[in-house]
């Protein structure tokens, strides 16, 4: 069974609180361990979390303002005290490779794990057995990427329709391997005894105003991580740093076609979080209120229709 969370290891836009660690997200994807935006304190959130450095496979940044990069010199520097077995990619906007230079370059230490190093541009993009790794360009003070993992669709067989063709036992994996067999004189395809499902879509999106590139990243996505830095009373400053709101938030997942959506980067000004949630859910219901070390699984997707021809 596949194992597919989000760890949230810090929420807060900025500055650092005393609830909120800056920003850093740990998503554990079957086997391969991601961390997007690793803001300062991220090392000791992952220890907090109970989570290992040495298992992480890649990492994501969407831009290089402090809050969203600044763990980035102890997360390397981590990776190669623990012996990460690597290569560990990195990814992030290619008009940020200074600053990563910089960071990664911050103090002394001997580098034993291999990084991946991938500067990249508006929808870049690393395809995989496992999932699609792709990038939009947000609208940001600085160049910002958001953020999509999706996974190509899969067969899957159906019991009772096996049961009903009386196919088991090896017959089973030859129609998985060839497509079609034939049993007692009769031709049956996997297409019969089987269902195709659109496989899981998760999206990042943070530090962005309102715009197209943030639908398109959250389009038919499974889990939803998105910023919401002020509240609809303070729209006026969001357009001015190009930031959204908890419902501008809410209105891309739900106009997007999302399952779930998290909701997180709040600014300090903010004394009650639950205000942002109810502003969300005007617009969309399943939204989950970012805390630090919470673990978020996930959605399944939803079976779909069946594909077989006749029988």
């Amino acid at each position: 069974m596949s194992q597919r969370e989000l760890t949230i290891l810090g929420s807060s836009a900025q500055t650092p609180t005393r609830e909120r660690n800056h920003n850093g997200y740990l998503l554990r994807w079957d086997r391969e361990q991601i961390v997007f935006d690793p803001g300062e304190g991220t090392q000791r959130q992952l220890l907090l979390a109970g989570r290992s450095a040495s298992k992480i496979t890649r990492i994501c940044v969407t831009h290089f303002h402090g809050d969203h990069c600044l763990g980035l010199p102890g997360l390397i520097q981590r990776l190669n005290l623990d012996r990460a077995k690597g290569p560990v990619h990195v990814y992030f906007p290619v008009e940020g490779t200074p600053y990563f230079e910089n960071l990664r370059g911050a103090a002394a230490f001997h580098e034993g794990t291999s990084l991946k190093v991938v500067p990249w541009a508006d929808g870049a993009t690393d395809p995989g057995p496992a999932f699609t790794l792709s990038a939009r360009t947000l609208q940001h003070r600085i160049p910002t990427l958001g953020w999509r993992i999706e996974e190509p669709p899969r067969r899957h067989l159906l019991p009772d329709r096996l049961a009903e063709f009386g196919l088991e036992g090896p017959v089973v994996g030859n129609l998985q391997r060839e497509g079609v067999v034939e049993v007692h004189g009769r031709r049956i395809t996997i297409e019969q005894v089987s269902e195709t499902r659109p496989g899981q879509r998760f999206a990042f999106i943070m530090d962005t105003a309102l715009c197209d590139a943030a639908f398109e990243l959250a389009a038919d996505a499974d889990l939803v991580v998105c910023e919401a830095t002020y509240l609809t009373g303070d729209e006026g400053l969001a357009r001015r740093y190009q930031h959204l709101t908890a419902a501008q938030a809410g209105r891309i997942a739900a106009e997007a076609g999302a399952r779930r959506l998290v909701l997180t980067h709040f600014s300090q000004r903010y004394p009650d979080p639950g205000q942002f949630a109810a502003e969300a859910n005007e617009f969309f219901d399943d939204v989950v209120l970012a805390q630090d070390l919470q673990t978020v699984a996930v959605p399944p997707r939803r079976n779909a229709t069946p594909s077989g021809a006749s029988r």
